[in-house]
């Protein structure tokens, strides 16, 4: 197989964690803002389109180099092997973006681009009338920053946060891989309690469910480079086969979620069951205010409504002192709140053990953290220690 030079694309603030996820797949990574670069082979873009829970999409770069003029660019795309990747009927869309660059016109440089792939592949292919596009999807960006440029070839398509399983959506939904990393984020093992107080139409406690069961994120979802000629016959249909026999139904768990609305309760248990997850989660119509528990040890993740979604001032700051008059009392509990509102400490109570800052869309939002006491150690845990001390 071919080796390519591959980068995960994430949101801004949460790279970090999907370069996490890569290196524990075995890949050497290289994480920037907003990117996660790393090698691998037409097995391993099926592999991480399928298993990546946090980014948006995988892309090959299939070249960089630096460009102040038309010409530049023109002929330095011209002479990258496109061949090697696009047939003769390739669709192949130029989309674009520049800043702080000589190239500021997107439109042009998405032209010269597109003109220069056409040039190399009607020479490769001996067209002398216009090359179809008839075939399969190929998305192409052209991205310019400080006068470098990166030419990427798009294998996912849609983003990968679109699993396939959220049809219905509440007010302001949260995306699907932000919602994984928020849990990801957390100190939650899938043997101790979850709960999201505020879970509007399930996609936190879902995204909880499909973590602890082991299932690969992607797999009710279809790519557009499925259709490439890359890839051997076979490898797309071997891989999802394996990913869909790694899954673990055989876990307990203990995962749960409420909401006001009825109507968003309705949506998250049937996004629940097309996320093949509904016998794992119980969602119920429950004010936060009425939310108890006897269990210990749990976590609470949370995406509460704020900024945007909540236009009333005083309603906030009822809403959060609340969370706070509930929370508190669970020492045992991690609870994790994301907001907009930077006064949330202040209304909620008590300052926060962590804060880390996350972007929800083009939203600056905290990730306020409050951490519990430890479960108390196994006494097996307990000998064994104390043996290796003597």
């Amino acid at each position: 197989m071919r080796t390519y030079q591959l980068v995960a694309t994430a949101a801004s603030g949460i790279e970090a964690i999907t370069g996490n996820e890569l290196k524990k797949m075995g890949y050497n990574v290289q994480v920037e803002n907003g990117k996660a670069y790393f090698t691998g082979t037409e097995a391993d873009i099926i592999t991480t389109n399928l298993w990546l829970r946090t980014a948006d999409r995988i892309k090959i770069v299939f070249g960089k180099f630096e460009a102040k003029t038309f010409d530049d660019l023109f002929e330095q795309t011209k002479a990258l092997p496109w061949e090697q990747i696009l047939p003769m009927d390739a669709e192949f869309p130029v989309s674009g973006k520049s800043q702080k660059s000589t190239l500021y016109s997107v439109p042009d440089c998405q032209a010269i681009v597109k003109k220069a792939i056409v040039n190399r592949l009607s020479e490769y292919y001996h067209r002398r009338t216009r090359l179809p596009e008839s075939g399969a999807l190929y998305p192409i960006e052209v991205a310019i920053n400080k006068d470098e440029v990166i030419l990427t070839i798009d294998t996912s398509g849609f983003s990968l946060f679109k699993r396939g399983y959220r049809s219905e959506k509440g007010g302001a939904p949260l995306k699907e891989n932000m919602a994984a990393a928020l849990v990801m984020l957390t100190n939650w093992f899938p043997d101790r309690p979850f709960y999201d107080p505020t879970c509007g139409s399930g996609t936190i406690p879902i995204e909880a469910a499909l973590i602890g069961l082991n299932i690969a994120p992607g797999l009710k979802r279809s790519f557009p480079s499925e259709e490439w000629n890359i890839f051997e016959e076979g490898l797309w249909d071997r891989i999802r086969n394996e990913a869909k026999a790694a899954a673990n139904f055989d876990v307990k768990l203990d995962i749960g979620g409420s909401d006001i609305d009825p109507h968003v309760i309705a949506i998250a248990k049937s996004n629940a069951k097309k996320a093949g997850v509904a016998e794992y989660v119980t969602f119920k119509q429950l004010a936060l205010a009425d939310f108890t528990t006897t269990k210990e040890y749990g976590t609470i993740v949370c995406n509460p409504p704020y900024g945007e979604r909540l236009s009333d001032q005083e309603e906030i700051e009822i809403l959060y002192k609340e969370m706070g008059q509930v929370f508190r009392p669970l020492k045992t509990w991690s609870k994790y709140i994301l907001t907009s509102e930077l006064l949330f400490e202040e209304f909620y109570g008590e300052r926060a053990t962590k804060k880390r800052k996350l972007y929800n869309g083009r939203l600056r939002t905290d990730f306020f953290q409050y951490w519990g006491t430890r479960p108390p150690r196994i006494k097996k845990e307990i000998d064994a220690n104390e043996s290796k001390e003597k």
